[in-house]
């Protein structure tokens, strides 16, 4: 006689991964669709199919000109940089999540930001999950971040946050962070996906209800991505991205996505023992003042977002005895730099770089790893190696092929015009550079050879 089976319950709980929507009838460490790890949770059981029926409408549809945009108009921060990044300044109801590595200067900027912020008819929040208020109001102290209009509360609660927004009714709220808050209607530890999904989705609503601007501190993963599951950047209507070498002066914000405003400006900030600072010419940190030319040193002009900034390649070779030479990089990209070794080799004929140990970084600490760097990067190599500086009040810009061409870079006039500001008299450029700024010498290269010409006739080094 056959076994009977028995059907299967209709409660049976199903799991969903909350990267992509994938679902399955068992847990799993990995998604099957998008090969995330730790994103599957359980949502419930099977449920019937239902229909919704058409509900009370709150707010009457109307022609998009007739929709008031006045309401929508940024305000300023009081931080030039930061609103340049925002696209104006903060909207209301807008929501802004700020992310960075720890310690790169997220709440000693937005401390500056809320203070500066605050007044009589605009009142800011400040809520911390991760420090005492005595140590936030330390730190105030420090930067010269004091008003009577800024309130500091130090909660981890949910709920305890929507009430001191119904006690103070600010016009902006800085939520430091938003993986320390959690809600006690969610399972889970503060941080989990769960609970970051709750928290964000309450402060959103009560964003845009009050027409509230927001703006939330969140964690990076070992890997540089922002830290929770990824919905949370597709609520916000802003993601900013805090980079900065923990070592270095020097701290950008970029805009990954704006519902205001371009992609495509960066704000530049010094940070200091006195707090944070905004720089409107950040150039000068990238430079070594110098009376004469070095051998191994040329200079380029980056572009930053929409901003150009004139950096400094340095490169240093020296005799090895051991088979296989050193090539030590900072603040360049190794795979570049040993593509230009390879075309300096080959196209340019300097034998003796490959048997040499070989050492590049660049000034200041900024990163250099848009391709326009590589005519700069190939020169400083070369001059390194044969001994010989380039000429003084010198510029080189442009991307270099492995058949040793010079390639054309977008931005070009911009570049050269940040040069000219600066002083500098002479640039090498592929060709067809546009209009040229009164003053400046520029000489179009179609490949390496044509830009190896710069540097005076030395033989290279035994």
């Amino acid at each position: 006689m056959a076994a009977r089976t028995r059907p299967a319950s209709k409660d049976r709980p199903s799991y969903r991964c909350t990267e992509c929507g994938w679902t399955t009838v068992k847990w799993l460490g990995r998604c099957g669709e998008c090969q995330a790890w730790g994103t599957i949770e359980e949502y419930g059981g099977a449920s019937p199919v239902r229909t919704t029926a058409a509900g009370r409408v709150t707010t009457p549809a109307k022609p998009i000109g007739q929709v008031d945009g006045r309401q929508a108009t940024a305000r300023s921060t009081g931080v030039p940089e930061l609103d340049r990044v925002l696209g104006g300044g903060l909207v209301p109801g807008a929501v802004v999540l700020l992310a960075g590595e720890p310690g790169v200067g997220k709440s000693t900027l937005l401390l500056d930001v809320a203070a500066k912020a605050a007044g009589p008819e605009a009142r800011t929040l400040y809520v911390t999950g991760e420090e005492s208020a005595s140590q936030v109001r330390l730190r105030a102290d420090r930067i010269g971040a004091l008003s009577d209009d800024l309130y500091l509360a130090a909660e981890t609660d949910l709920s305890a946050v929507l009430a001191h927004l119904d006690d103070v009714k600010p016009s902006l709220l800085v939520l430091d962070s938003v993986q320390t808050i959690a809600s006690p209607e969610i399972d889970g530890a503060p941080g989990g996906m769960a609970q970051v999904r709750e928290v964000a989705g309450a402060l959103i609503r009560a964003s845009k209800e009050r027409g509230m601007s927001t703006l939330l501190v969140g964690h990076v993963t070992k890997d540089g991505a922002i830290a929770g599951p990824r919905l949370l950047e597709h609520l916000v209507d802003v993601v900013l991205s805090f980079e900065g070498d923990r070592h270095a002066r020097l701290r950008l914000i970029r805009g990954i996505k704006n519902r205001y405003g371009a992609t495509d400006e960066v704000g530049c900030f010094e940070l200091h023992d006195e707090g944070i600072t905004g720089l409107t010419d950040p150039s000068g940190l990238f430079l070594t003042r110098r009376d004469e030319p070095v051998p191994g040193t040329c200079l380029t002009v980056t572009l930053e977002g929409k901003r150009p900034l004139v950096a400094e390649v340095q490169a240093l070779t020296v005799d090895t005895q051991i088979p296989s030479p050193r090539r030590t990089t900072s603040g360049l990209e190794t795979s570049r730099v040993s593509m230009m070794l390879a075309v300096l080799e080959q196209r340019g004929r300097i034998r003796s770089i490959g048997k040499q140990d070989i050492y590049t970084a660049t000034v200041g600490g900024v990163k250099l790893g848009e391709p326009a760097a590589d005519l700069a990067v190939a020169l400083a190599l070369a001059s390194a190696a044969i001994d010989t500086p380039l000429p003084k009040n010198l510029v080189a810009v442009g991307e270099v092929g492995l058949a040793g061409e010079v390639r054309r870079v977008t931005g070009v006039q911009r570049r050269l015009a940040e040069a000219a500001r600066l002083g500098f008299t002479h640039a090498l450029v592929p060709p067809d550079p546009g209009r040229i700024p009164a003053g400046m010498k520029v000489t179009e290269v179609t490949d390496i050879g044509d830009a190896l010409r710069v540097l005076p006739k030395r033989a290279p080094r035994p």
